[in-house]
């Protein structure tokens, strides 16, 4: 009730993006001559004066190994290496920092996964089941798999409006699924997927599950427990942390189960020419020096967003959401891809005949930043009947003054090719 309580008066406080948008230096700038505006967040997220401060901080003051150091910087590093550790648990409401991995990013957690639980698990004749929404780190990993263990990889249908068909997931799965991954958001429709349900109905016949939450954690609260998945992952970068930090979450038993990843330093136990034994989790998965930086100033990314408040970040992306909806529908021959009932801030698009990379290029001149291209999911694009789409992203610090300065330049496009 308390926590129910407090999310009542975060939604009731104003959202102040002028206050938010000071906090990144890096929205200053001018492009071209013409202010910046950044609307290509799935791609990669700003960060914040407090992420730069916390990252300059740890090299200035903190820098040194963690794990075995006795003196003092190695004790200052790796007690702030297992704070951030913390910082992860509570943020996705895990039960255990020690069921936190910290891994480069998503892709590096599912291939973990893959490469581990999978290994362990799948054999030949048996089944994998992504959706024809899945990015490809959510794919090429599991194909990796499926090919040396002489299995197959099958897709969950979606709909035309970009939802998954939940009819026949419930068909696909079958005796021979030994897992299920997909995403929570997706980066081109921004389809929000109903997780807990896809957890539910593969909990029901002992499948275990694997979220890519990369397009989710920035844009609305994640509970894994609430959400009763096996594994989740996310990178740093999409949530207003550095590059090359990411997390793994997993269940314990099942994490305690898995073969080792990679081999080295810090995830050993003792070491002989003849065997080896290995550390306890999380150190297990962490082989070698870590990013101790950027996990550090991810967590310092984790707070940042919930001293906001994920609850009004979301509400704030919804009102965004629907003015850009509204307004990018009023461009002759702008057709939107993805118009899920459910959607996170993503306004995925083609232009009648242009080419997005020459919307792209031609934004940019604007000052505009969107992305081009088929965004690392070419099944999908395959699917909606398209080579490539553009995409314009958002995040907590965007406006609606810079969603009409991308209409604009949207109009000016269709000028140019007129």
């Amino acid at each position: 009730m308390a926590d129910d309580s407090r999310r009542v008066r975060d939604l009731e406080r104003p959202f102040d993006v002028t206050a938010i948008r000071r906090d990144f230096p890096i929205l200053e700038q001018r492009v071209h001559g013409k202010p910046l505006v950044y609307l290509d967040n799935a791609a990669t997220t700003h960060k914040p004066q407090a992420v730069l401060e916390t990252v300059r901080r740890y090299y200035v003051e903190d820098n040194a190994n963690v794990r075995r150091g006795v003196h003092a910087l190695g004790e200052r590093a790796t007690n702030a290496y297992a704070a951030a550790r913390e910082t992860v648990r509570r943020f996705l409401n895990a039960p255990d920092p020690d069921e936190v991995v910290f891994v480069r990013g998503a892709t590096e957690g599912i291939n973990l996964v893959a490469q581990t639980y999978g290994r362990a698990h799948v054999g030949a004749g048996d089944e994998i089941l992504l959706s024809e929404m899945e990015h490809h780190s959510n794919i090429v990993p599991w194909q990796i798999l499926a090919g040396e263990k002489g299995a197959r990889v099958r897709a969950i249908p979606i709909t035309d409006a970009g939802e998954m068909r939940l009819d026949e997931y419930e068909r696909l799965l079958n005796g021979r699924t030994r897992i299920v991954a997909v995403t929570h958001v997706s980066n081109v429709l921004g389809t929000v997927n109903p997780v807990a349900e896809i957890v539910r109905i593969a909990k029901s016949r002992g499948i275990p599950v694997l979220i890519d939450g990369a397009q989710a954690v920035a844009h609305m609260p994640v509970d894994v427990q609430a959400l009763g998945c096996d594994f989740y992952t996310f990178s740093g970068h999409k949530i207003f942390g550095p590059t090359g930090a990411g997390v793994l979450y997993g269940r314990r038993a099942l994490l305690e189960a898995m073969p080792v990843y990679q081999g080295g330093g810090g995830m050993i136990g003792q070491v002989t020419f003849e065997r080896t034994t290995y550390a306890q989790l999380p150190n297990k998965f962490e082989a070698g020096t870590p990013n101790i930086a950027g996990a550090i100033g991810l967590a310092a990314a984790l707070d940042y967003v919930t001293a906001i408040g994920l609850d009004r970040i979301a509400s704030y992306e919804r009102e965004l959401l629907a003015h850009g909806t509204e307004t990018m529908a009023q461009v002759p021959g702008l057709r939107l891809t993805g118009t899920a009932r459910s959607k996170a801030a993503i306004l995925s698009f083609v232009l009648g005949d242009v080419h997005p990379h020459d919307i792209g290029t031609i934004l940019d001149r604007a000052g505009v930043a969107i992305r081009a291209g088929h965004h690392c999911c070419q099944p999908l694009m395959a699917r909606l009947g398209v080579s490539a789409t553009a995409r314009a992203s958002l995040a907590l610090y965007n406006t609606r003054d810079e969603i009409d300065a991308l209409v604009g330049a949207l109009r000016d496009v269709r000028k140019v090719f007129a």
